[in-house]
């Protein structure tokens, strides 16, 4: 039998009673000339408050009885006797009032700390089947979202009009990439992953899966981004870096990308830099109808925010500003 099953039983809980009873009585007689007159119940009642606080209401109840009928044999009216009078039953009242004061108080405290810890156990288990409800629901998206741009891949493949097949080859590719996003966004605990942790995984992916050697940096972007602006943002990020290998780039030339998200104020901004080759004269980001761009300008409506291209000092600069979030 365990310790914590042994404190549990009827026998254990009831001997301890009658041998903190017992201590007290023992206390109190070898001590008793050290106490002045009229403290009769000065070792019993400790006995009875521990007796309560390990044992329960019901044990004390009997160590409180026996811890009086002993004082009032030994220690009130004649000794060896129970006296009886007014003064006698004056001193018992006064005791049993004080006694059932402890115990009533001890053992509400008790109840009170067991069914605190009860409900938070089962908190905790409510917690902890919510958040494996939560990863696998999350799992499962990610999943389903991948099956649907898988499928319009296959049927790209069978679509001879070669611009409806690069339409459904380019839908499939961007749907996967969502379906990327939602995997990324957060860790195997379903905590929300710091922006340039998982950018960099992502851009490090688009870079080998482009067959580029372009080289990738990331500053900035300590912290999550909002639920509400994850998925939007970074497809914003993803349309720039993957423009930039496609036209910067071009016919396997290198150069570098750099990354950088500001998180501080009231506006947060994620810009995209490239050393490779420029826009055309004249080009306006504004009016391109490519569709990357398109979805650049969707991203930034959907967000309440604006986008810019422009390009100086051999650079072209992708920059993305939108209103900041708090995470409730």
């Amino acid at each position: 039998m365990t310790p914590r099953a042994l404190k549990e039983t009827i026998a254990y809980r009831y001997g301890f009673a009658v041998a903190a009873a017992g201590l007290g009585l023992v206390v109190r007689l070898l001590l008793g000339d050290w106490f002045p007159p009229g403290f009769p119940y000065l070792t019993f009642f400790p006995v009875i408050i521990v007796t309560t606080y390990f044992v329960g209401a019901r044990p004390a109840v009997l160590c409180a009885t026996l811890s009086g009928l002993a004082a009032w044999y030994f220690f009130i009216g004649p000794e060896q006797h129970f006296a009886f009078g007014p003064t006698t039953f004056v001193a018992l009242g006064f005791f049993a009032f004080v006694v059932a004061v402890d115990i009533f108080f001890i053992d509400g405290m008790q109840r009170a700390v067991r069914q605190l810890s009860r409900e938070r156990e089962r908190y905790a288990r409510l917690a902890e089947s919510q958040d494996l409800l939560y990863r696998e629901l999350h799992h499962r998206v990610s999943n389903n979202i991948q099956v649907v741009g898988a499928l319009l891949r296959l049927q790209a493949a069978g679509v001879k009009d070669g611009d409806a097949r690069h339409a459904l080859q380019e839908a499939g590719g961007r749907i996967e990439v969502i379906a990327k996003i939602q995997r990324e966004l957060h860790n195997r605990v379903g905590d929300p992953v710091p922006f340039r942790i998982f950018a960099q995984s992502l851009l490090n992916d688009a870079n080998v899966a482009a067959g580029t050697q372009a080289s990738v940096s990331i500053e900035g972007g300590e912290l999550p981004l909002h639920s509400d602006q994850a998925t939007p943002v970074t497809l914003v990020l993803l349309e720039c870096f993957n423009n930039a290998l496609e036209h910067a780039f071009a016919g396997g030339r290198d150069g570098a990308v750099a990354v950088r998200l500001d998180q501080d104020g009231a506006d947060h901004v994620l810009t995209v830099r490239d050393n490779g080759a420029g826009p055309p004269e004249g080009f306006d980001p504004a009016k391109s109808t490519s569709l990357g761009l398109r979805i650049v300008r969707a991203m930034a409506g959907q967000l309440g925010g604006r986008f810019e291209m422009t390009r100086g000092d051999g650079w072209t600069t992708c920059r993305l500003t939108y209103p900041a979030l708090i995470e409730s």
